[in-house]
């Protein structure tokens, strides 16, 4: 019986283990979009305990936590970390299928050097071993140790973007830290309040009286600006799904006027469709106009439980895969952008296993040039890599096989952790044991032909190199491990 995450799990047959070992093992990792906060890096933070680096802020393991009747006090109240690590430690062998046991197990080992089975009884050993580590090592250190050469941040529109500053001058060697411009609050109309506080914070970051559809346009503009300055690289909007309504500036002005006015009944469906239609199609043409990636997270269901969202607020395990409608939205949004000849690199990043070939193909619907002859960069619109509930062994495979068949998958620009935790990267591995067992198993099949140099070429680009290249970021190659 081989050993549990052994030297070759995941990988099936030996194409795929030549093509990990060989070909995947070694890429350093662009982690283009990620939760981590920008001050534990400028800072060289060094983490506390075990729990402040690996539990404070991940809801994946809350929500399998509240699924086993842990008490809410030892995952997200006011238990002492030691005691809390301690509830997750005997709910993992509970978890059993989920990835969070191959992420804990991977991440112990790949972080910490730590090969014991984590449970109620090594909890104690795990947590001083790791701590004795953790003690020694800064944020940056973290990321060393796996050859991260760019982290993509995800900053609101209207964030003063002081860490970044502070990293711009103080830099940390061998790695980008660059922030991501998401704007998400501008068009988030549920409470209108809120919605005239992001407006009042965005022109205070602006230096902009923001009392007109104009003077918001002027602030954004500004905002998207100053990100670029900073090294932004991509846009990221997370949405249900993309409104179907033509951008108009005359219907989304009159929605402002009503919104700044506190107009509750503006925030309807009518009213959001028409105002998200219009900042959408402007911040496409920000990003293809200042030369980067827009990203589209569509089919999250936020914040479903409202008295655990009241209690805890957002992004703490209570959204779940939303069954909206894509099609009619993405296509009217890729369409009028393609239209105007301002349609950016794109990323789609679909949260519902049944829109894999709904995406798929709609991204292949727009690449290159065809009205004038001309083309684009490979890939211009990306079908993205499986995301948050999906983010896992069969969504990622399928997501992989689903770009192959009606796709072009050497194109691809690959993975991403989507995490708020230092030690998360070996989800990057996790990745690519799948991708070349994918491919690998085609070969055994005789389904794609054994030619190392073509393969070996393909999937180094889909572990790092495609990633850099659509981003427009210039990367020396050769491994920084140990420096």
């Amino acid at each position: 019986m081989p050993a549990y995450l052994h030297d070759d799990f995941l990988l099936s047959c030996a194409a795929a283990r030549r093509l990990y070992h060989e070909a995947a093992s070694g890429e350093p990792i662009c982690d283009y979009h990620c939760h981590l906060p920008p001050a534990d890096l400028a800072s060289r933070r060094t983490f506390e305990d075990l729990h402040a680096a690996w539990l404070g802020g991940d809801h994946y393991k809350w929500r399998a936590m509240r699924a086993l009747g842990v008490e809410e006090r030892l995952i997200t109240g006011d238990a002492d970390p030691r005691a809390k690590f301690q509830a997750f430690a005997e709910s993992v062998p509970r978890l059993i299928g989920n990835p969070l046991h191959h992420w804990t197990h991977l991440e112990l080992r790949r972080c910490f050097g730590i090969d014991t089975m984590l449970d109620g009884g090594s909890a104690q050993e795990v947590w001083d071993e790791a701590n004795r580590i953790l003690a020694a090592t800064p944020a940056p250190a973290l990321l060393r140790r796996f050859d991260v050469r760019l982290v993509g941040t995800t900053d609101f529109a209207a964030d003063p973007l002081d860490h970044h500053a502070a990293l711009a001058s103080d830099p940390i060697e061998g790695l980008r830290v660059v922030p991501t411009f998401r704007p998400d609050a501008c068009h988030q109309l549920g409470d209108t309040a809120a919605w005239n506080r992001a407006m009042d914070a965005l022109g205070a970051a602006a230096g902009v009286e923001i009392d007109s559809l104009a003077t918001l346009v002027d602030a954004l503009k500004r905002r998207h600006a100053f990100f670029g300055e900073l090294g932004c690289r991509a846009s990221d909007h997370g949405l249900l799904a993309l409104p179907d309504a033509a951008p108009s500036e005359s219907a989304a002005a009159r929605v402002f006027d009503r919104l700044r006015g506190h107009d509750e009944a503006a925030a309807g469906p009518d009213g959001q469709a028409s105002f998200s239609a219009y900042l959408m199609h402007l911040f496409g043409k920000l990003d293809h106009d200042d030369g980067r990636v827009h990203q589209l997270h569509l089919g999250a269901a936020r914040n479903l439980n409202a008295a655990g969202f009241d209690a805890l607020g957002p992004d703490t395990g209570f959204d779940a895969i939303g069954d909206a409608r894509q099609g009619p939205g993405l296509v009217r949004h890729l369409s009028a952008l393609a239209a105007a000849g301002r349609l950016p690199r794109t990323v789609l990043y679909n949260l519902n296993p049944v829109d894999n070939h709904l995406f798929a193909t709609v991204a292949g619907s727009f690449q290159g040039r065809p009205a004038g002859g001309g083309s684009t960069a490979p890939g211009h619109v990306q079908f993205g890599s499986g995301w948050w509930f999906l983010d896992q062994d069969r969504g990622m495979r399928d997501q992989i096989q689903t770009l192959m068949e009606v796709g072009v998958l050497s194109t691809f620009i690959g993975m991403l952790t989507d995490s708020r935790s230092f030690l998360s990267f070996p989800r990057h591995e996790y990745f690519r044991r799948i991708l070349c067992d994918e491919i690998g198993r085609r070969v055994d099949a005789g389904l794609i032909p054994d030619d190392a140099d073509l393969l070996d070429g393909i999937v180094r680009g889909i572990c790092f190199g495609n990633a850099m290249a659509f981003l427009g970021v210039q990367s020396e190659r050769g491994s920084q491990a140990g420096k």
